[in-house]
């Protein structure tokens, strides 16, 4: 057991720590900080972390799981015990449900008081455990830092997801000598990012290609996973040899542009109800692609599927499944292809059927967003938006999406150029995650602008986050979709409106007009209130060209939007 004793060259817990990490390659953590891990965070920051302070540990989970998803590293978030430990839950459940690296990191209470009703005590190894890949208690100050090396190389290996470690104040507390504190790092090995998977079977790259080169309607969706793994350029390439039609899912969209020629976006519904064979990488079979199943697909469809994760593949099923990462696997699918070349061609019945709906779709779409309705409905702000994002000059910004309606018509509307460019609310459709995105898309990409249009109500969870971005100047602007709620103002009946308390709002009420540009302002950012076009464009060209901390606030007319929850596809 180490010392608790000082000597003139000893270290304590909170100093190996972040040697540790530094030395492991961490540049950023997120979290709140208090006892006891308040000198851990500062003495990461000595040594060349930046940490990113929040108000709550939601918002900063879901900052350090977002961050794992651009970068392709650990998102770290650091967190009190007990209650800090609790709400930092979310953001490590994200990155579970979304398959992203991150790596929680939690004081807890000392060894010795376990059981005795301590400060903020907890189990904490038991409460994180339905959303760890792997948790770890470091028990001795010297065991810090190969349970630091092993949390992060386990959130990172195979299908990437969250993990936990467990730092009690005792050990934060332990001293050794410096010396042997900088052996024991030496001595880490670094993280290898990825553990050993079954390599990709000739016979299976051989039999995915035949499959497309055979079928009459064949379709490439790619998902975040696609995303992820950065296979973008094989995407491409698969595409343009192959012509056959895409669709990415909402945060695959940007690996190829919107406004590709063959992109089947626009005509959703046709291209997976009709496509007899459908290749899909790095995106689940879940509800977000209807579980591959008819009515939505043909019964018949044969699906090609690319998931690094062995089990996914068992679950779902499909005609034919790859394991491997994506990059990989579509690389050696273009690869066996040039031997061989094809392409359906866009004199092809299939392809013109795709090109055909999404064109009438598009311009159907287009007549709508083109008319100024004031008060605004949900389109013609959106149009607006989506003119000024695309007038950006340099890299394109990162585009947060949150809310119900505003997130449905963003997806619809919102144009994407660039990979990696768009967050939203993601597998679980979960509300609160806008401000801690914009925060880790501002410190993983500080090139881009991030723009965030949220609706009113995603945008309360984690409001006061705006503060964080003004102590950090980070180059972000919020659009609050202000429409008075939840989908909209009081939508009860009159036979709703009664009982002893039909006195009080409704469930889904605001209240309207609310001033939350003003809270920013509080602040030192900058505040707009928007009613009319004129007005939201000369706020979103002044706060664009500052790339400063902003909140537009657009107030919507209350009855614009509807209840919404799983994804509405009309086209």
């Amino acid at each position: 057991m180490a010392d608790d004793s000082a000597t003139p060259s000893s270290i304590d817990g909170n100093v190996l720590v972040a040697k540790s990490l530094s030395h492991l390659g961490v540049t950023h953590m997120f979290g709140v900080v208090g006892i006891p891990v308040t000198s851990l965070a500062t003495r990461a920051m000595a040594l060349g972390i930046r940490f990113i302070a929040f108000h709550n540990e939601q918002s900063a989970g879901y900052a350090a799981s977002a961050y794992g998803y651009l970068t392709g590293k650990p998102g770290i978030l650091l967190t009190v015990s007990g209650p800090g430990c609790v709400h930092g839950l979310a953001g490590l459940s994200n990155a579970w449900v979304n398959t992203w690296p991150m790596v929680m990191i939690s004081g807890s209470c000392d060894q010795r008081d376990v059981g005795r009703g301590d400060f903020q005590e907890l189990d904490q190894i038991e409460a994180v455990k339905a959303f760890s890949k792997l948790s770890e208690r470091a028990k001795d100050v010297r065991e810090i830092p190969n349970c630091v090396s092993r949390v992060l190389d386990r959130a990172l290996s195979g299908r990437p997801g969250g993990c936990y470690l467990d730092l009690p104040s005792d050990v934060l507390r332990q001293k050794i000598s410096e010396s042997e504190a900088d052996r024991l790092v030496d001595e880490v090995e670094k993280s290898s990012k990825q553990e050993p998977v079954r390599g990709t079977l000739r016979s299976e790259i051989e039999s995915a290609v035949s499959l497309l080169r055979k079928a009459e309607r064949p379709l490439i969706v790619f998902g975040k996973g696609a995303a992820y793994s950065k296979a973008e350029d094989e995407l491409k390439k698969l595409v343009e040899i192959t012509g056959i039609p895409f669709l990415p899912t909402p945060m695959g969209k940007g690996l190829l542009p919107d406004t590709h020629e063959l992109s089947a976006t626009a005509a959703r519904s046709l291209a997976i109800g009709k496509c007899d064979v459908a290749l899909v990488v790095g995106a689940r079979l879940n509800w977000l692609l209807h579980f591959g199943e008819s009515p939505k697909w043909d019964k018949d469809v044969k699906f090609i599927l690319v998931d690094v994760s062995e089990e996914e593949i068992e679950l779902r099923k499909p005609h034919l499944g790859i394991v491997g990462d994506a990059k990989t696997v579509v690389g050696l699918l273009n690869r066996e292809i040039k031997d061989d070349p094809f392409c359906i061609g866009k004199s092809n019945p299939w392809l013109e059927s795709i090109s055909k709906k999404a064109k009438d779709n598009s311009e159907k779409m287009e007549m709508q967003l083109a008319k100024d309705v004031v008060p605004f409905n949900f389109l013609s702000p959106m149009r607006i938006i989506r003119d000024a994002i695309l007038a950006v000059e340099g890299p394109s910004p990162v585009v947060v999406s949150e809310g119900a309606n505003t997130m449905d018509v963003g997806r619809s509307v919102l144009v994407q150029k660039e990979p990696r460019t768009r967050l939203d609310a993601g597998t679980w459709g979960t509300m609160g995650v806008g401000l801690g995105y914009c925060i880790a898309a501002a410190v993983a990409s500080p090139d881009r602008l991030v723009v965030a249009v949220e609706g009113d109500s995603g945008f309360g969870f984690s409001g006061m986050e705006v503060e964080t971005l003004v102590r950090y100047n980070l180059p972000v602007v919020i659009i609050v979709f202000n429409n008075g709620g939840v989908y909209g103002g009081d939508r009860r009946s009159p036979e709703e409106i009664s009982g002893p308390h039909k006195e009080d709002p409704a469930p889904t009420s605001f209240v309207p007009n609310a001033g939350y540009h003003k809270l920013i302002e509080a602040f030192g950012g900058k505040g707009y209130i928007v009613e009319t076009p004129d007005e939201l464009k000369s706020a979103l060209s002044e706060s664009f060209a500052a790339r400063k901390p902003a909140v537009v606030n657009v107030i919507i007319d209350p009855f614009a939007g509807a209840e919404s929850g799983r994804l509405q596809h009309k086209n």
